[in-house]
């Protein structure tokens, strides 16, 4: 049995830099055709330099592989020449609470003040993507940040929103009340509860922020990404760390999945009899929802066993050790 998908796309991807981009770039390049890149490196991707240095070393890294890096800027307080000089090289700007996930510590601390620079944003037609928690007690921190982009719609319903890495059933919900809202779900939050990471031994390696929630939560992920809904896309969230940072004291969040992504995702919709929904949420409803149009690539499938390294390089992918019952042609 062979799957053809045309041009995929990984709306949420962490490349990371230096030594650990160049091992995890082309994983990603071998598979889509683009991604969304995220800036929250040290120092964060917040200027013209850093920005057009951060595309060179991805472009470096991932060689003659066709891949198309959408790049985001980190969210700072910009002025409209900063936005009108940056928006042509950008797909949008990623905001991050201060110190919720890796490398955040400098993100707002205060979204009232956030607000001018939003508007500007709204004006020029910059996307606005946004990691959605508070500090509140870790179950509840993507519930309690859904009041925040219910205001975000109304006050600037012109701006674009993607609610990334979305984890509950409420957030799913939360799509059909605003037409600018748009978000994208994870493989991980797919297949796995809070149960998974925590409910035996601790699997660190599942560990991630979002942290994975309740079995209602991944059942309306699920139903939405089998629908295809036309406002959610595929965003692996795939966050490297290497080995010594993963199962330690002080365990840093993040799930790699980058090269097993579209493998595990044939194997979830072919379950559930929905393989002919795989193609939009992995690629058309992205273009549609960003403008986009990604470099001509056709990524096979076939239905064949393959065996999950144990690792890539120092980083250990998920379901390691195990199998999935497709693999890349």
């Amino acid at each position: 049995m062979q799957l053809q998908l045309e041009s995929p796309l990984d709306m949420h991807l962490h490349l990371r830099q230096d030594d650990m981009l160049k091992i995890v770039a082309p994983l990603s390049a071998a598979s889509f055709a683009g991604a969304v890149i995220m800036p929250n490196l040290l120092p964060p991707v917040d200027s013209a330099e850093r920005l057009a240095n951060y595309r060179r070393a991805i472009d470096a890294a991932v060689g003659d592989l066709t891949f198309e890096p959408y790049m985001t800027l980190f969210f700072r307080d910009y002025s409209e020449g900063e936005l009108l000089t940056l928006r042509e090289h950008i797909i949008g700007i990623k905001l991050y609470p201060a110190g919720v996930t890796t490398n955040s510590d400098a993100g707002v601390a205060a979204l009232e003040a956030a607000e001018s620079t939003i508007g500007r944003m709204e004006d020029l037609g910059i996307p606005l993507l946004v990691h959605g928690e508070t500090n509140d007690f870790v179950m509840d921190r993507e519930e309690a940040f859904l009041s925040v982009y219910d205001r975000l719609a109304q006050r600037f319903p012109r701006l674009q929103i993607t609610m990334e890495h979305i984890t509950t059933r409420r957030a799913v919900e939360l799509l059909e009340r605003h037409d600018n809202l748009r978000a994208t779900v994870t493989l991980h939050h797919l297949l796995i509860t809070l149960d998974d990471l925590a409910g035996g031994l601790l699997n660190p390696h599942l560990f991630c922020k979002p942290i994975a929630k309740r079995p209602e939560d991944r059942q309306a992920l699920l139903e939405a990404a089998l629908a295809a809904h036309p406002r959610l896309m595929f965003g692996s969230d795939s966050a490297p760390h290497p080995l010594s940072s993963k199962e330690c004291s002080g365990c840093a969040a993040g799930v790699f999945t980058a090269p097993i992504a579209l493998p595990m995702l044939a194997e979830l919709f072919e379950r559930h009899g929905a393989l002919d929904k795989l193609q939009d949420f992995v690629s058309g409803n992205a273009q549609r929802l960003y403008g986009i149009t990604p470099p001509p690539k056709v990524v096979r499938l076939h239905k064949e066993e393959f065996h999950i390294p144990a690792a890539y390089g120092p980083v250990v992918p998920m379901n390691a050790g195990g199998t999935v019952t497709w693999c890349l042609s």
